[in-house]
């Protein structure tokens, strides 16, 4: 955080110091979710194969949902005091993580690799919500919610690459690629 987005002020019984941890936890989480939300519509246009009609309807209210988070989190950041940076140039400054790797791809591949986009996005959210829980109960809570609903966006593409046996066909794949390639039996 430059000196000219630490906040000034902030919510009544937050530090500004617990204030600027919190809005530094919620940038990441903008990041995060800005780019997950672009991620869906990258795959809504380029999946293809028999499964085509079933993913790309089911991805678009995920799209709408997760674009609704980042306006959350980015209202939460200004109630907070801070500034929310969505331009793209923050966000690939500021993400620890790669772009989507996968292209015009079946549908299942896909949802292979977007299993291994939902974990690290759930994971990386797991620990905000952690960090911010001992300083803001309301930033706490709102993550927590947004927790909920992708875990439920998580297992609607799991439900596609899982076994009646309960194996993932996408198990130790570690990068979104050979979750593709797993997911397809390619």
């Amino acid at each position: 955080m430059t000196k000219n987005d630490a906040p000034r002020y902030t919510v009544p019984g937050l530090s500004l110091s617990d204030a600027e941890s919190v809005i530094g936890e919620l940038q990441g989480r903008l990041h995060a979710l800005n780019d997950l939300h672009l991620t869906l519509k990258h795959v809504h246009w380029n999946v293809v194969g028999p499964h085509f009609i079933a993913v790309h309807e089911m991805l678009d209210p995920q799209v709408d949902r997760v674009r609704d988070m980042a306006d959350d989190v980015a209202e939460r950041i200004a109630a907070l005091g801070g500034v929310a940076k969505g331009t793209p140039g923050a966000l690939v400054a500021e993400r620890d993580w790669e772009d989507y790797s996968v292209g015009r791809a079946d549908a299942i591949g896909h949802l292979g690799a977007l299993d291994l986009v939902y974990t690290g996005v759930l994971t990386s959210l797991r620990q905000a919500v952690e960090k911010v829980g001992k300083l803001d109960p309301s930033t706490e809570d709102l993550l927590i919610e947004q927790l909920r609903d992708l875990e439920k966006f998580q297992w609607f593409v799991r439900a596609h690459l899982e076994s009646s046996g309960g194996t993932l066909s996408t198990a130790g794949a570690d990068s979104e690629t050979d979750a593709a390639t797993q997911a397809t039996g390619h």
